[in-house]
């Protein structure tokens, strides 16, 4: 596990950890002509993401760390086998580039260390795992990413602990929900799918008070739109196949964790043997040094298209947190530095075959279970037959939409011509 830096060449001191970008407009969108980041003497979001985990003279100057690949360490005395001496002991537990990766993630979130997963899902379930046993209760939020409820359902209730989901929207009503034998609070803010905003500062609050832990999928803001530690949060989970690696081509995932909760992630990971691949790592990187050109464009870009969703008369609810006509536009103003380019739209009464016309005949926008990279992606959803502590009600179809980085005249263009589709054929 990686712990975060404390300098790198250059003197910034990569430990700041205020507020990385800078005002929003009342319509969610970034004001002024700058970068909008608080100087001071600390370096911005942008210039931490190009610096951290790097260290160029320690790889013969070259500007990025090479793909370590190996499993076996060699040492070179009977003493330091049996110690364990050295940075590194063996392939699973740590490389340069995986530990490069750790260090610069776990300086944009802010915590005390982080540790590598091969996939998201993987490291929602490391960090789970790290913190129950059999007889425990945990709390999650039931607008929760899907394949996290099931295994809240499938994996942790065969080892004896108990979920409850509860209405994401309760804030410091969790106290009410709190047993003796609740161990964490799991949130995600803005919800899966629905984009239901968490009050994280009273979640958190209510948790510490009874000694929970908080834990948070940050997937959809990144370290860079929301500071999960700085709003209460122990651990914070990240898809890093999305935003982090950015490109649509791995598998990644990252575990972050303050001083109270890292011991936990670290000794879990290590009992599971948990580890990405050497390649994935450095893809992550490779992702990671532009995360903050690509998602100031995935925030302006995915704003522009949910406005003009907002006056189509096929649209009658865009779920986006940036606009001031969502529910819970007051929290993201106050909680979180800017958005992403994922959030969803409920469309007027349509068939399915017209909504099929429409997804099926789109051109730039594609299909797939995914989001984060360069490209749009749309697909249908109806969460009605899984959620359990509320109750999804709409008009018509739902579609969540992922504005990638193309023009987006061009993806106007593409989704008027479905919504032709979608009349044609309702």
């Amino acid at each position: 596990m990686a712990r975060r830096e404390s300098a790198y060449p250059g003197g910034f001191d990569l430990l700041w950890h205020g507020a990385m970008t800078g005002t929003k407009d009342k319509g969610g969108a970034m004001a002024g002509g700058g970068d909008g980041v608080e100087r001071g003497d600390a370096p911005g979001p942008a210039t931490r993401l190009v610096h951290a985990g790097r260290d160029p003279a320690a790889q013969h100057g070259f500007v990025n760390p090479p793909v370590y690949r190996g499993s076996t360490v060699l040492f070179e005395t009977t003493d330091a086998l049996e110690a364990n001496a050295g940075d590194y002991v063996y392939g699973r537990k740590g490389t340069p580039t995986f530990r490069a990766l750790e260090a610069a993630i776990a300086t944009m979130e802010g915590a005390e260390a982080t540790r590598l997963a091969p996939s998201g899902l993987a490291a929602i379930a490391l960090a789970l795992l790290a913190f129950v046993e059999a007889g425990d209760h945990i709390l999650v939020a039931d607008s929760v990413y899907r394949p996290t409820r099931s295994l809240c359902d499938r994996l942790l209730a065969r080892l004896g602990v108990e979920t409850t989901y509860y209405d994401p929207l309760i804030g410091a009503g969790i106290e009410a929900l709190i047993r003796e034998n609740t161990r964490l609070v799991f949130t995600e803010s803005p919800g899966s799918q629905t984009f239901e905003v968490q009050d994280i500062p009273a979640i958190a609050r209510a948790a510490h008070a009874r000694g929970l832990y908080v834990l948070m999928d940050n997937t959809w803001a990144t370290p860079l739109y929301f500071k999960p530690f700085a709003h209460g949060v122990d651990v914070s989970i990240q898809a890093a196949t999305k935003y982090i690696v950015g490109h649509a081509d791995a598998m990644l995932g990252a575990v972050s964790a303050n001083a109270r909760a890292a011991p936990h992630i670290a000794r879990s990971a290590d009992l599971l043997g948990l580890c990405a691949g050497s390649e994935e790592a450095w893809l992550g990187l490779r992702g990671l040094r532009t995360l903050a050109l690509r998602l100031e464009r995935h925030w302006a870009s995915g704003l522009e298209i949910a406005r003009w969703l907002e006056a189509r008369p096929e649209v009658a609810r865009v779920l986006h947190p940036a606009l001031p006509s969502h529910p819970g536009h007051a929290l993201w103003t106050r909680d979180f530095l800017g958005a992403s380019g994922l959030f969803s739209i409920v469309l007027q009464p349509a068939p399915r075959r017209a909504v099929a016309a429409m997804l099926d005949g789109l051109s730039l926008f594609a299909m797939g279970w995914s989001w984060g990279g360069y490209e749009s992606l749309v697909v249908p959803f109806d969460p009605t037959g899984y959620r359990t502590a509320t109750r999804w009600e709409a008009p018509g179809p739902a579609l969540r939409l992922h504005i990638g980085l193309e023009d987006v005249a061009d993806l106007k263009r593409d989704l008027e011509a479905g919504f032709a589709r979608l009349a044609a054929h309702g």
